[in-house]
């Protein structure tokens, strides 16, 4: 039996292989739209639903309001679930050992492990967070029920156990050896990373691992020259690396000040890159490359900047933890005039919202007041590409999904305003120029802003119905 089909509403992505500076030109608005999605789920045709080709004229329709790609996370805690608002009494490292360090101790339970598991997956559900870059749990067993989630729900997700052989002494229960950390990435490599395409080589993978330190202060130079190893066997079977990066910069005592003075390198990237030892010279290999997230990069040079898009690795931007942690603003121009590519990450739980456009909206806020001629109004397309596109590019799965361009596989989004009245009043009631272009913006503007769970009726990956 057949399962291609039509879904139709207005159709908003962004179209090609655009760079944020270009996104506006390739943004694609169908007001009255269709996308054809084959038995393999694979997208055959978009376009006006008036101009709909014969042949797919008998298929099945589905009809929403707006039709969006799925968002993409490319930042985002598992152990960190229930963790939302957690008050910690202070920035990033108090905040760590008050509230984080402890909560994530309890996905050592198998039971606890299980029930987290199954709230992330539905919270990505219900948000329309299709493929996300998953800092995962130091636990084997939450990490193989994450994945084992994950893969019933139908959901990409790029996963990793949170590395740590250094720390605080709330940090002691997450915490291994050198030899042990890498014995377990290792393993969770063997045993996830593709492992749905073993069932279905014709497919692309559901699951894929990276292998994460959960940042500098949680390893040493032992760990790292380790890793670098470990990475240049894996590199070519598309293992990733995510990890954080100048996320806190409180003078004297802040994250980056600690990095460089227990490292003493120059700059906090170079423990990354291989350069982890004493005046910032090589001790092992580089863990950057085109499948590395950084996550956070708040304070970087202009240096480590140049260095990540040398690398084609990206930048997952977080702007909601990074208010609520008191971290600063990343610089947005600065940054993606550095050609380095920026997707969006919630970083549940120091960021309080699990939907993607809620973030969007928040850099948009942020960058409007970043000081001087550094303040930017980022636009509706770019909001859109940041949160879809970007975030495939930095997966390194741009050829598969991120947009509606004919042959990807169909990950998108039904989205209906009259479920949320307050979207569909800003929607239906909002001024709009007669200009069409411009008012097809001030429309994506006005969803993006007001989208909230209630108003995604529907969520499809690889062209399967997963809610």
């Amino acid at each position: 039996m057949s399962s291609a089909q039509i879904y139709r509403g207005h159709v908003f992505h962004i179209a090609g292989a655009p760079d944020v500076q270009t996104a506006d030109h390739h943004l694609v608005s169908l007001p009255d739209g269709a996308v054809v999605v084959d038995d393999e789920g694979v997208i055959a045709w978009v376009g006006s639903a008036a101009d709909l080709p014969e042949q797919y004229a008998a298929l099945p329709v589905t009809t929403a309001g707006f039709l969006l790609p799925g968002f993409v996370d490319a930042h985002i805690h598992f152990p960190q679930t229930y963790s939302v608002g957690a008050y910690g009494g202070g920035q990033l490292l108090e905040w760590l050992e008050n509230c984080i360090f402890p909560a994530e101790a309890r996905l050592a339970d198998p039971a606890f492990a299980e029930k987290i598991a199954a709230d992330f997956i539905d919270r990505r559900l219900s948000v329309g967070t299709t493929a996300a870059m998953v800092f995962g749990s130091a636990f084997p067993v939450a990490q193989d029920a994450l994945f084992s989630a994950s893969l019933a729900a139908g959901l990409r997700t790029v996963s990793g156990r949170g590395i740590q052989t250094s720390g605080p002494p709330a940090a002691k229960p997450l915490m291994t050896s050198e030899a042990e950390a890498i014995e377990l990435v290792a393993a969770e490599i063997e045993c996830w990373h593709g492992r749905d395409v073993l069932v279905r080589p014709e497919r692309s993978a559901l699951v894929q691992v990276a292998i994460v330190p959960r940042f500098s202060l949680s390893t040493t130079t032992e760990t790292l020259a380790a890793l670098g190893e470990l990475y240049e066997d894996v590199r070519d079977r598309g293992v990733y690396v995510h990890s954080h990066l100048s996320e806190n910069n409180r003078p004297g005592t802040g994250e980056i000040a600690a990095v460089r003075a227990t490292y003493d390198v120059e700059h906090y990237l170079d423990t990354y890159d291989g350069l982890f030892m004493p005046g910032s010279t090589r001790g092992g290999s580089s863990l950057l490359g085109r499948r590395t997230i950084m996550a956070h990069a708040v304070h970087c040079h202009d240096d480590e900047l140049a260095r990540l898009a040398a690398a084609e690795a990206s930048i997952a931007h977080c702007p909601t933890s990074q208010l609520f942690l008191g971290s600063g603003t990343m610089p947005w121009r600065r940054t993606i005039d550095a050609g380095v590519t920026v997707a969006m990450g919630t970083d549940v739980g120091a960021g309080d919202e699990w939907l993607i456009s809620r973030v969007l909206a928040a850099g948009y806020g942020v960058h409007m007041t970043e000081p001087g001629d550094a303040a930017v109004s980022i636009g509706p397309a770019e909001l859109l590409f940041s949160g879809t596109l970007a975030g495939a590019r930095a997966l390194d799965q741009e050829q598969l999904f991120g947009n509606f361009d004919v042959g990807k596989e169909a990950d998108l989004l039904l989205i209906d305003p009259e479920r949320f009245p307050a979207l569909d009043g800003a929607i239906a009631g909002g001024i709009r120029a007669d200009d069409e272009d411009l008012a097809a913006r001030q429309t994506l503007f006005a969803l993006l802003n007001g989208l909230r769970e209630p108003a995604i009726s529907g969520v499809v990956v690889r062209g399967r119905r997963v809610r």
